[in-house]
């Protein structure tokens, strides 16, 4: 008669019996855990938070957690909470239309955190409503070209830059030379274009003539307050007020349970990759070519980004009253 594996390896069997046992414990402690705080809370009522926070550069995670939400029957309303001073322009644009979709179809506010401007404005623009803190710093509608130049440090070290094109302005930007007034008026005519993009995304957004968007918009900041009182957003309050209100446009009362996201990945795998990205933000390549923000200059958020051709959104923007790209940043 063959023994069984408990007697026949009795150590191994209560090991496995042990882990066992812990496995089921941890796991029915975090149920419990869980069901009590409501991330189980299939039978209440559940509203959707997107965060868009930090300089936008990429919008892949946002937009899919958006589309998450939108099919998500569960999800009855889903609330913006913006603190950003912007980014580049195309992700901005994605997130907008991202939300502006979702509000086809479910109740969306906006609610500004410290900082809504610029390409952070922009998003909001796609919500039904848009709830701003008095302090908030928001608006910021305009578009920033950022070039710079070696061509003074280059003549001094003595290299000369050779490159040959297939067109004038297939080189404009370069680092290696300065701008000629025809490149200039170049850029300048990217900018315009961009921000008149913007001005009629806040005319549609906000039901607003285009001709009193197009006076707010030379890239000037506005607090909650002012913004308010310019017409830039429907009322004042915290992320509290808006949930309120966003509830009252849903038609939900009683409990509620909250899903947020995207998830922000912690992994160390994540942190090691994203310290080498932030690394190599340092070398020279990613001088090569000029930088454009849609991006609320006097904040905390770096502006750096890799070897491509950036449009953004800016406070300091080279539309508007002041037609001219100016040289003295390059």
């Amino acid at each position: 008669m063959k023994s069984r594996f408990s007697q026949k390896h009795p150590l191994l069997f209560g090991l496995m019996l042990i882990c066992a046992a812990v496995v089921l414990t941890f796991g029915a402690a975090a149920f419990f855990v869980n069901l009590r705080s409501g991330d189980l809370a299939w039978f209440s009522t559940r509203i959707g938070i997107v965060h868009v926070k930090g300089m936008i550069e990429d919008s892949r995670k946002i937009t899919d957690w958006i589309q998450h939400l939108a099919k998500d029957e569960a999800v009855e309303a889903v609330l913006i909470r913006i603190n950003s001073p912007g980014g580049v322009v195309a992700p901005s644009q994605e997130i907008y239309e991202a939300v502006r979709t979702l509000a086809r179809e479910k109740p969306v506010v906006a609610s500004m955190g410290a900082v809504a401007a610029s390409g952070g404005y922009y998003v909001a623009c796609g919500a039904d409503r848009i709830v701003a803190n008095p302090g908030s710093i928001t608006g910021s509608i305009g578009v920033k070209a950022q070039l710079l130049s070696f061509a003074g440090l280059m003549q001094r070290m003595g290299v000369k830059d050779q490159t040959v094109s297939s067109g004038k302005l297939k080189d404009a930007g370069s680092p290696t030379k300065s701008l000629t007034p025809a490149e200039k008026a170049y850029f300048q005519e990217l900018v315009q274009d961009l921000h008149e993009q913007f001005v009629q995304v806040v005319a549609q957004g906000r039901d607003m003539e285009v001709q009193k968007v197009r006076e707010l918009a030379d890239g000037r900041a506005l607090t909650g307050a002012q913004a308010y009182q310019a017409g830039l957003v429907d009322s004042l309050g915290s992320m509290q007020a808006a949930l309120g209100q966003l509830q009252d446009m849903a038609g939900i009362a009683g409990r509620v349970h909250y899903v947020e996201g995207p998830k922000e990945s912690t992994s160390l795998l994540s942190w090691i990759l994203g310290l080498a990205a932030d690394m190599s933000l340092v070398v020279p390549e990613s001088w090569k070519r000029p930088i454009f923000s849609y991006i609320y200059s006097c904040s905390k958020f770096p502006i750096m980004s890799s070897s491509r051709l950036f449009f953004c959104l800016s406070a300091t923007s080279r539309t508007g009253s002041n037609p001219d790209l100016r040289n003295r940043e390059w």
